[in-house]
């Protein structure tokens, strides 16, 4: 099986384990998301919390990934640092949304803009499944929850990451 299809799995059964922030008086159970950014607490991810989601899922993938690659402004806790991180990195591949000429596919990394903050940069999460209109996401922090959800195809989708089954970091 492929990396990235390992990825998807991964995504989609993290993502059913309802991992949460602090939401209906309930205390957040976010820590082995947070816990992979040294110096970030529950309370400082909580609302926050989605590209660490990405970052939780692609290690547990095996990819070997640094919390803060030196491409980057900030930790990979941060949804534009996925994106530096693509862009910088010869080792991944980046492809804004307005290609033509790119078909997402499980496993893919999908970052937004305006989606829950007039912001670009705002969410991300990991595709897994490609419909004609719609992709079906693995996410966290929807709402402070984590979850799947599925997403039309629209002006929200910023880019795709896409990890090579053969990546390897800084290499």
């Amino acid at each position: 099986m492929s990396a990235r299809l390992i990825l998807a799995d991964i995504a989609k059964v993290e993502a059913l384990r309802c991992f949460h922030g602090a939401v209906m008086k309930l205390e957040a159970n976010i820590q082995p998301i947070v816990k992979l950014f040294p110096g970030f607490t529950n309370e400082e991810a909580d609302g926050k919390w989605c590209a660490a989601f990405v970052y939780y899922c692609c290690k547990k993938a095996g990819f070997k990934i640094p919390a803060r690659p030196s491409e980057c402004t900030a930790s990979l806790a941060g949804c534009l640092q996925w994106e530096e991180l693509a862009i910088n990195n010869t080792g991944m591949e980046y492809y804004h949304a307005n290609r033509n000429d790119f078909v997402p596919e499980a496993g893919d990394i999908v970052l937004f803009d305006n989606v829950f903050i007039d912001h670009e940069h705002d969410h991300i999460g990991i595709v897994i499944e490609n419909k004609n209109a719609s992709l079906i996401v693995a996410e966290g922090n929807i709402n402070n929850v984590s979850g799947i959800v599925e997403r039309k195809k629209n002006l929200h989708i910023r880019a795709y990451i896409r990890i090579p089954d053969n990546f390897k970091y800084g290499v």
